[in-house]
């Protein structure tokens, strides 16, 4: 298996002259905050806000390289069962990121979406997270993905509820149920599917993360741990998709 870098002193960034083809929808699995934290001897919530300065990176330089959309797994439907001061810290940094983030975000044209059931947030996470896509509606540039209390068997669960619901009201009949009809009634309707998926922290799994959007995907798992993936790191996963010979089922 490849080695990947770590730390973060790192050559200089690619610009998107660099790369012979950029995916137009990256998707990344933040893995690592919790490893990275007791290597260093730090409790977990200090790796999680570690994990934010590397987003805020693989965000501009996302933006700076003209890719249309990214989507990052804030938080499942299944981090609700970790302990307590960890959910706490997580629901924290929300605040701190949009509270830090949001003007930049904005005035770079950024538009913010946030998948998963925002509901079942605390009100205050809520609030700020619709006040962000709110603002941000008319943004033309980087479609940012934020998934928080998402999951994608949720996911595809509500799809099918709302393509019932419509067939039930006479606005639907079973024939109109297709493969588009679904993916229109998905959170990232509209917005290609996902070309790559970088999972970090070398973990091989999907986790319940945009299983329809990734059916096409290119994996990539560098070994680097969340907080320690920089954007050298990025441009690395970038050049191995661009390498890739995409079939979609084909033959070469």
């Amino acid at each position: 298996m490849q080695r990947w870098l770590t730390g973060r002193q790192t050559p200089k960034s690619l610009d998107k002259d660099a790369f012979a083809a950029l995916p137009r929808h990256v998707a990344i699995i933040m893995d690592g905050n919790g490893r990275w934290a007791k290597a260093h001897r730090l409790n977990v919530a200090m790796g999680h806000r570690q994990g934010t300065e590397t987003l805020r990176e693989i965000i501009r330089h996302t933006d700076d390289l003209g890719i249309g959309a990214l989507t990052i797994y804030a938080f499942s439907t299944e981090n609700w069962r970790r302990s307590a001061e960890e959910v706490a810290a997580l629901m924290q940094l929300i605040l701190d990121f949009f509270a830090s983030e949001i003007d930049e975000l904005d005035e770079k044209g950024v538009r913010i979406l946030i998948l998963g059931e925002k509901d079942a947030l605390p009100p205050k996470q809520r609030d700020v997270l619709t006040e962000a896509e709110t603002r941000t509606a008319s943004n033309t540039g980087l479609r940012l993905n934020i998934a928080l209390n998402y999951g994608g068997r949720a996911e595809l669960t509500r799809a099918a509820r709302r393509l019932a619901e419509k067939v039930q009201a006479g606005e639907l009949s079973l024939e109109d149920i297709t493969e588009d009809a679904l993916g229109g009634e998905l959170y990232t309707a509209g917005q290609p599917d996902v070309d790559l998926l970088i999972r970090t922290s070398g973990e091989m799994r999907l986790s319940n993360f945009l299983p329809w959007q990734c059916a096409y995907a290119e994996f990539v798992f560098p070994e680097a741990l969340w907080p320690d993936f920089t954007v050298a790191d990025y441009d690395e996963a970038l050049q191995v998709f661009a390498s890739r010979n995409r079939r979609f089922g084909g033959r070469p």
